[in-house]
């Protein structure tokens, strides 16, 4: 054999062994790379805060979905039936995991340590909005983390299960975890001190998502139906004045932000419209720290006029 033909085998046999340990060291990465499934996105955020690279994190809600109603089809069920690890909200978020069969073992209640504190919500109409179809909000308020302590408590119960997963991580977890405590709990102070202005004034929102919020921040908050982007119709508008005249407030909670023709109707009747954005679902920009301080700061805007 020549020595050029000697080299140039000799060097498609190191590209072949080359290949053949990188693919199998992705391999092995992957095997020991565990894949956690969510059913919201303050969830997902809180566990890739907290797994860092050590977690593949999945929350397979289209963006434009609001995850508590997201109904999945069979594939996507499949595919959260062969993680190695789901976390779910509990207070009755994503109804849809009671009807699927899902390995109990693999189930994580992330809210179980606090349901005794869950609020009941009175029975509401039937609605419909974007692509989730008719739902109502009656049974148990699910925004849990709008209370940032009860927030921390669910990453919390995310290390906890994290560290049961992939135990030889269990201290890069914990620090984590405590940064992550450490940020919810600083929301928890900022809006703690914005809302001890007494008498709290009233504020009402655009959609029963704030109950949370409203018990640990003292806030004294109604709720009505409605939706940013569709103008509510003449009975409604009526029962709003109703209640305006019932319930002076002259702020108005969003979960995004009205359409200018419904923000200047209220305003004509005093009310400002704010957003507080409860991030079930990925932002288009940020992540769940850069919009809850956005909304603090919207909300301290508001609350110093």
């Amino acid at each position: 054999m020549k020595r050029s033909s000697f080299i140039v085998l000799f060097y498609c046999l190191f590209l072949l062994l080359f290949s053949l340990l990188y693919f199998w060291s992705s391999v092995a990465d992957a095997k020991v790379r565990p894949t956690v499934y969510v059913v919201n996105y303050p969830l997902m955020y809180f566990a890739q805060r907290i797994a860092g690279d050590h977690a593949q994190v999945v929350l397979p809600v289209p963006e434009d979905v609001d995850p508590a109603f997201w109904k999945p089809d069979a594939a996507a069920v499949e595919r959260f039936q062969h993680a190695d690890l789901i976390l779910l909200n509990g207070a009755g978020y994503a109804k849809w995991v009671s009807r699927a069969s899902l390995p109990r073992r693999k189930l994580v209640d992330t809210s179980a340590a606090f349901h005794d504190r869950y609020i009941a919500t009175e029975g509401g109409a039937t609605h419909s909005h974007g692509r989730e179809g008719e739902h109502s909000h009656a049974g148990t308020a699910f925004t849990t983390w709008l209370d940032f302590t009860q927030a921390a408590e669910q990453a919390k119960s995310i290390r906890d299960a994290l560290s049961r997963l992939t135990p030889e991580h269990k201290d890069e977890f914990a620090a984590n975890y405590r940064a992550l405590e450490s940020d919810l709990l600083d929301l928890d102070a900022r809006l703690s001190a914005i809302s001890s202005r007494r008498p709290a004034p009233p504020i009402i929102a655009s959609h029963p998502v704030y109950q949370y919020m409203a018990r640990r921040y003292a806030l004294d908050l109604k709720s009505v139906m409605w939706e940013p982007d569709a103008m509510p119709n003449d009975a409604e508008w009526k029962n709003f004045v109703e209640l305006h005249q019932r319930y002076p407030a002259d702020l108005m909670l969003w979960e995004a932000a009205p359409a200018p023709d419904i923000a200047e109707r209220l305003r004509k009747l005093g009310v400002q419209s704010t957003v507080f954005n409860p991030c079930g679902n990925r932002p288009e920009n940020g992540d769940f720290m850069s919009i809850m301080n956005a909304n603090i700061e919207y909300l301290q805007r508001n609350f110093a006029h």
